[in-house]
């Protein structure tokens, strides 16, 4: 047997994002490249637009930043994320979040295994399709055990209050993960639906984990109001409606590079994730939790929330448009995030299937998400061959318009030379 130092190690798989930009940097990848058009980055544009405020173009470090942070993350910025939900979700609600609400960690992926790592021997149950990174997530700890719920694409991924109810009482369901809006299908809860999801949640004690990292990409609103949705404006009593949300600088403020997320839940969930992230982590960056404090001032969040809207909403709708001429249709209209769920079957063979897409996308220098990754399958206990989107692939819409429009037309050639 060949020695290679890692005998002790198991084979640890990449996430769906990680793993095609892996195989295109193979190829020559250059993020900075404008040949290249990465239509499957799960970050957005970062930089300036038309009314969004100035980018952060450095961060002055006090001296006493030097220090390690504290795990749960500086008061001043815990308060300023608390005063942020109840300036946008919670105007006239007796029960008020604080700083005891709010844990911060450094990028939302340590915020979700805090999470996971804190939960008991409870069953959990998660969507399919969903999130790619929940995959090893759900594995790896192995306490709670995970329970796949199947959306239909008949049913345009429709999940009610009754089916939810149905499901924990059924299923014996201590906890729910699920992305909202959904990445990668766009479906979003909200509203009365939502507030029926936390009716439900309350009545049997299921614990909802919300990822609302693209909470500001809502695409259905009420027209004057900002767009965005959070079940923190349907929470009675921040310390005891079991529901925990997940958020952070990474989309709705754009910028990803500094890995700043935050979770706000019940006190008792907020200690409990903050020892987690003791031995996990030990906390985020001191000097940039700092410099996150002034982007979360009203005028600021506001701001960037209505330029992201414009801006995503045009390209929105011309990608749209265009993946549907060329042939690519949707089970849904996404209602939030930048992503496109796009239902290939209708495509010439061998672009019908996401895999064969993504590989001969990749040599017209083009980055495409195969559906596979999203039928999350902790340990792989489901046989892959089985899975209901090999036919599908993400497109994301997060890229400037110009890399979408060029990326479009080598797709656009690519499926007109497969038709013949």
């Amino acid at each position: 047997m060949k020695a290679d130092g890692a005998h002790a190690f198991r084979p640890v798989p990449r996430t769906g994002v990680i793993y095609v930009t892996t195989e295109a940097v193979r190829r020559g990848y250059d993020g900075h490249d404008p040949q290249w058009c990465n239509l499957g980055q799960g970050q957005p544009e970062t930089g300036l637009l038309s009314g969004a405020p100035p980018r952060v173009e450095g961060v002055t470090i006090d001296p006493r930043d030097r220090d390690y942070a504290p795990v749960g993350g500086i008061d001043e910025l815990r308060e300023a994320v608390a005063a942020m939900y109840n300036r946008l979700y919670r105007r006239g609600m007796p029960s008020q979040y604080t700083a005891d609400n709010v844990a911060i960690s450094s990028g939302g992926r340590a915020a979700l295994t805090r999470a996971a790592a804190s939960l008991g021997r409870v069953n959990l149950g998660h969507f399919l399709p969903d999130y790619t990174a929940y995959e090893e997530l759900l594995d790896i700890f192995r306490a709670f055990t995970a329970i796949p719920i199947l959306l239909e694409p008949e049913r345009g991924y429709a999940f009610r209050p009754e089916d939810l109810r149905r499901e924990v009482a059924g299923r014996g369901l201590s906890a729910l993960l699920i992305s909202n809006p959904c990445n990668p299908t766009g479906k979003l809860i909200s509203g009365e639906e939502l507030s029926g999801w936390i009716d439900v949640a309350r009545a049997l004690d299921c614990t909802l984990l919300l990822d609302e990292f693209y909470s500001h990409y809502v695409w259905t609103h009420v027209p004057g109001e900002l767009p965005l949705e959070s079940a923190a404006r349907y929470v009675e009593d921040v310390d005891r409606d079991p529901v925990v949300l997940f958020d952070g600088l990474t989309k709705n403020w754009r910028y990803p590079g500094w890995r700043v997320a935050w979770t706000v839940g019940p006190r008792a969930v907020i200690e409990a994730v903050t020892s987690a992230g003791s031995f996990l982590d030990g906390g985020g960056s001191r000097p940039l939790q700092r410099a996150a404090v002034s982007l979360l001032e009203p005028q600021v969040v506001e701001a960037e929330t209505r330029a992201v809207h414009e801006t995503f909403r045009r390209k929105r709708a011309w990608f749209i448009d265009r993946l549907t001429e060329i042939g690519v249709e949707l089970d849904r209209t996404p209602e939030g995030t930048f992503y496109v769920w796009g239902n290939l079957s209708k495509l010439p063979p061998p672009l019908d299937d996401g895999m064969s897409l993504f590989e001969r996308a990749i040599d017209r220098k083009v980055i495409t998400v195969p559906g596979v990754f999203f039928d999350v399958n902790p340990g792989k206990r489901r046989s892959a061959v089985a899975s209901r989107f090999h036919s599908y692939s993400r497109f994301s819409f997060g890229p400037p318009r110009e890399v979408l429009e060029l990326a479009c037309d080598r797709l656009a050639a690519l499926v007109q030379e497969a038709r013949g």
